[in-house]
């Protein structure tokens, strides 16, 4: 009876020990040996009763792997196509500033010079006239002054708006161009009479010198001081050859509206037009 109440205890304790002690116990319990480290251990009760494995450690993956799988996601650098655009940053010691554009009203003046083969006045004495004088903006303009103007552009032959009406004075018979230009300025301040050229606008015709001015006050006025020597004179002036002819003139402009500026032996037809292209245009 002894014997076998004490193997009811020790299948007591078999049974009860699955659920209360890991395996190590149990065979220290039975009298068995003790399983060693990361051996496989029966399921619990209630379990699969699939064999358990102690979980492995993760392991990070090396450099090479890691590269590896990246380039199955992201295409390699090697497959790009050799015309596609690639940003780069230079370093800050070279970097280059794009100057400003220049943020004023700017405005597009076109003229024509032309020449009389007839008189287009009385005969005068031309010997009293003197040579016009003007302020030239070439020093002034560098100095930063906001009062003086500042030549933007020279203009080509393919954006001038009176090609119609040169073409008309040349078939006229009466006259003959002898000048076409535009260019893109801003304003001078009323009253400064400070221009530019006609050889830094692009007319190099013998004899004809001078300079245009554009101001802005309560209005717009174009002016100009132009002296023009003529070794044959229009007939009817009774000037002799080599007489020098002055224009001094100033007018109040308005937009698209053509200009006559006028003289007896040669006379200016001049346009004003907000600037075209990426400057501001003027009112």
């Amino acid at each position: 009876m002894t014997s076998r109440i004490a193997t009811l205890r020790r299948l007591a304790i078999l049974l009860m020990l699955p659920l209360l002690a890991p395996p190590a116990a149990l065979a220290q319990a039975v009298g068995g040996p003790a399983a060693p480290a990361g051996a496989q251990a029966p399921a619990a009760a209630g379990g699969s009763g699939l064999p358990r494995t102690a979980p492995t450690p993760a392991t990070p993956p090396s450099r090479a792997a890691s590269r590896q799988a990246s380039g199955k996601a992201a295409k390699p650098a090697s497959t790009i196509a050799a015309n596609a655009p690639t940003a780069t940053t230079p370093p800050a010691s070279t970097t280059t500033r794009t100057p400003p554009a220049y943020s004023g009203r700017a405005y597009d003046i076109e003229i024509v010079v032309f020449r009389a083969k007839v008189a287009l006045g009385q005969p005068e004495n031309w010997a009293a006239e003197t040579n016009a004088g003007a302020t030239v903006a070439g020093a002034e303009a560098s100095s930063g002054s906001g009062a003086i103007g500042k030549l933007l552009a020279v203009l080509p032959s393919s954006d001038y708006r009176l090609t119609s009406i040169a073409s008309r004075l040349r078939s006229s018979g009466t006259y003959l161009p002898v000048a076409h230009a535009a260019w893109v300025q801003t304003a001078s301040a009323w009253g400064t009479r400070a221009g530019f050229s006609l050889q830094s606008l692009g007319i190099n015709v013998p004899g004809l010198t001078g300079v245009v001015f554009f101001e802005r006050g309560e209005f717009l006025h174009l002016g100009m001081t132009l002296d023009y020597t003529m070794q044959n004179p229009p007939p009817g002036l009774n000037a002799p050859p080599g007489t020098a002819f002055v224009m001094n003139e100033t007018r109040r402009v308005r937009f698209y509206q053509r200009n006559y500026y006028d003289h007896p032996a040669f006379g200016v037809i001049a346009l004003v037009t907000p600037a075209r292209g990426p400057r501001p245009p003027g009112r």
